[in-house]
């Protein structure tokens, strides 16, 4: 069993580990008193704010999906630094950000939890309730949880797992650059009241999880290529 638990960890650790600090996070309740650095019972002062609202919401979010797109036209049309990697590993990038940033929307669709602004302390009507508690609804509209607008900067942490491999120059930049715009995505929508800190955290994970996941498929899938094509080849 040793052997087999030596790949197993090597396999899991890269997404087990990181929730060691998400959980101790959602363990330590600091989400509400953290909102309520930026909150009152007036609301949040920079909800509405035009620039704001402009700079650190609709022109990245518009920004990413543009670079999402780019992304889409290279894995068939190759631009870039793209022309230096295979055609697989070109649509494995796109899907794997796509898939992220797409994983989150349909999370969102389902949660029950609504954002801070929506809480009766800072002028709502919910209640605040744990996004642990499934099946609890905070009397507030929901559809917050996790953090949709961290995901334009997260979800590009996916493509890692391709790069490191494809292109290893850019790789380290990539990863840094996606974590980045993520936080400070996150952190703008909780000035706004949008989030929890918890939301920006988890949509960084499952980011993660899932670039880690499209990639074992796809090394797993290679693998049984060859190893098909080998025994043909045998034969």
């Amino acid at each position: 069993l040793g052997p087999m638990f030596d790949v197993l960890w090597r396999r899991l650790a890269p997404v087990l580990l990181p929730l060691v600090p998400l959980l101790l996070w959602d363990a330590s309740g600091l989400d509400l008193p953290l909102a309520r650095l930026f909150g009152s019972a007036q609301g949040f002062a920079w909800r509405s704010h035009p620039s704001y609202v402009l700079l650190l919401h609709e022109v990245p979010r518009a920004l990413s999906m543009a670079a999402l797109l780019a992304l889409a036209w290279g894995a068939w049309r190759p631009w870039g630094f793209l022309r230096t990697m295979g055609a697989a590993d070109r649509r494995q990038l796109a899907f794997s950000v796509a898939l992220a940033m797409l994983s989150i929307t349909a999370l969102k669709r389902l949660a029950t939890t609504s954002c801070p602004w929506d809480l009766a302390e800072f002028g709502g009507v919910a209640h605040y309730v744990s996004h642990w508690i499934w099946g609890v609804r905070d009397g507030g509209p929901g559809h917050c949880f996790p953090a949709g607008h961290a995901s334009a900067g997260f979800g590009y942490v996916a493509g890692w797992f391709v790069l490191r491999r494809a292109v290893p120059r850019l790789a380290t930049g990539w990863l840094l650059a996606s974590l980045v715009l993520g936080c400070a995505l996150g952190l703008s929508q909780q000035v706004r009241g949008a989030h929890y800190m918890s939301h920006t955290l988890w949509t960084a994970w499952f980011c993660w999880a899932l670039g880690l996941l499209v990639d074992e498929a796809v090394q797993r899938w290679r693998s049984r290529t060859r190893a098909r094509d080998t025994n043909l080849n045998e034969t």
